[in-house]
């Protein structure tokens, strides 16, 4: 009797390794002072998350186009061997660079997990129970976000920080043993089509050079180092589109963004989490510096998006039966207008427990937004073009957060630095001060309510800018096709 997928059992599996890369960013956050302390390189830390953001964003889009090539369960395990192997290196680090170059290892890997896990989902589940599944993988970062925080702080104090990484081996390990035995794909037909090599390397410098520059640019401002590597970004990006059109079988075919439906859907998905970054980046540095709460608690208030994200992917699957994605994306984005707006509306002495209940409305919409973006990413291709459309949408949203988080922090600085110069206050560290709990209350009380004030009107111009973002978004959703019941496309 020939064996069939355990379809259960897979899908715990990529719950567990959604939420192994998920808990990587959090849980390392917690851990950089006593890594920095150990390693002593303060002054290259921020690499440690930069190049696992920057790999992984590289070789996300190449994996979509081997997976459909060659099939989901390689790709996956090989993605899953790295994040393990890089890992393993993380660990063993003895010195901030190596540690630094284990990263890059571990974010190859992990740019694998998150594109085929979704894109396994869509040949597992039709498109009701693929929304539920979403919603439980989208459930993964909720948890990981609050959990990770938690087990970093634990774990650096009892074992110490290597096991942060060594934690992961086991966990990885057992993974692809399960999915080996339980996840049962058919082989796919050996292609005599060669590997688009020369789009693949155009690609990723593309890539790297365009994330690379706005993380300068989000570091530094303008400088010669980040105009020539927008004006890279720009000549890969002209090389790339020409090696595709003549490339046997192109790691992204160009004619997907002819599909009208594909390209709205995408660009949704990378304003929206554009918009994401700044709630994750400033909601707790709106608790921290405007009220004076302390770190806890002002990551704690972003739970309830998380955890009620999960609701609105469920209800996404449920809506996909009777209504069009077109009007789903609609009702999604005007839920998110409306709490981003509130946030905008709210007085500078705003009760705490408000941002929770706003938080949970801004949770719908965006389980709402972002399940039915990925569903139609998928269903408005071909069935032999998943994996690529699927990479595709992974990416689209992390180009939006990586460009947006450089622009707040853009916005953010040049609001402050008004201010701070229109009020006469010349300690320009005194607002790096007010953030941070420890340091807050030894700012004289005068200057800390001036600061207060800055950093709440400045936190405003961050949200206007978010709010753009979602109108534009709400302008790109009625580009959407009018579809029918289950997603498919009924072109206008």
């Amino acid at each position: 009797m020939k064996r069939k997928t355990n379809v259960k059992i897979v899908t715990v599996g990529i719950f567990i390794a959604t939420f192994m890369s998920a808990i990587e960013g959090t849980i390392v956050t917690t851990a950089m002072p006593t890594i920095v302390g150990s390693l002593h390189g303060i002054e290259i830390m921020n690499w440690v998350f930069s190049i696992y953001l920057l790999t992984n964003a590289m070789i996300t889009p190449i994996y979509g186009k081997l997976a459909d090539k060659i099939g989901r369960k390689p790709i996956f395990i090989v993605g899953i061997l790295l994040f393990v192997l890089g890992s393993a290196l993380c660990g063993m680090s003895n010195e901030m660079l190596t540690l630094i170059i284990a990263r890059a290892i571990q974010g190859i890997g992990a740019g694998a997990i998150m594109p085929v896990s979704l894109t396994i989902i869509a040949d597992l589940y039709d498109l009701e129970k693929r929304a539920k599944v979403l919603g439980l993988t989208s459930a993964a970062w909720g948890i990981a976000s609050v959990f990770g925080p938690l087990a970093g702080g634990l774990i650096v104090d009892t074992v110490g920080w290597h096991w942060i990484f060594f934690i992961n081996v086991p966990i990885g390990i057992g993974l692809i043993a399960l999915l080996q035995y339980f996840f049962i794909e058919e082989k796919k037909q050996h292609q005599a089509k060669k590997m688009d090599m020369l789009g693949s390397l155009f690609l990723m410098l593309t890539l790297l050079s365009l994330l690379l520059g706005f993380q300068l640019l989000g570091d530094e401002g303008i400088s010669l180092a980040v105009v020539a590597l927008f004006v890279a970004s720009i000549l890969a990006l002209l090389f790339f589109i020409q090696a595709e059109k003549k490339a046997e079988d192109p790691v992204i075919n160009l004619q997907l963004f002819s599909n009208q439906t594909f390209a709205s859907v995408n660009i949704v998905a990378a304003l929206i989490s554009g918009f994401l970054m700044g709630l994750d980046v400033y909601i707790p540095m709106w608790m921290q510096g405007v009220l004076g709460k302390p770190a806890g608690l002002g990551g704690l208030v972003l739970a309830p998006m998380s955890i009620i994200w999960m609701y609105g992917s469920f209800l996404s699957g449920k809506l996909l039966r009777k209504y069009s994605v077109r009007s789903i994306l609609i009702m999604g984005l005007t839920i998110i207008l409306f709490g981003g707006g509130t946030l905008l509306a709210l007085p500078q002495q705003s009760p705490f427990w408000l941002f929770f209940i706003i938080t949970g409305v801004l949770g719908v919409g965006y389980g709402l937004s972002v399940t039915t973006t990925t569903v139609e990413a998928q269903a408005s291709v071909p069935k032999e073009e998943i994996g690529v459309a699927t990479s595709f949408n992974t990416l689209s949203r992390t180009i939006g957060q990586t460009v947006m988080v450089a622009l707040f922090g853009i916005i953010l600085n040049v609001a402050n630095n008004h201010q701070l110069v229109k009020a006469k206050i010349t300690d320009l560290d005194s607002m790096n001060r007010l953030i941070n709990p420890h340091t807050a209350l030894q700012i004289e009380v005068g200057l800390r309510m001036k600061l207060h004030k800055i950093l709440f009107n400045s936190l405003h111009w961050v949200y206007l800018a978010g709010l753009m973002l979602i109108i534009v978004a709400l302008i790109f959703s009625f580009m959407v096709g009018k579809s029918t019941k289950h997603g498919k496309l009924n072109e206008e």
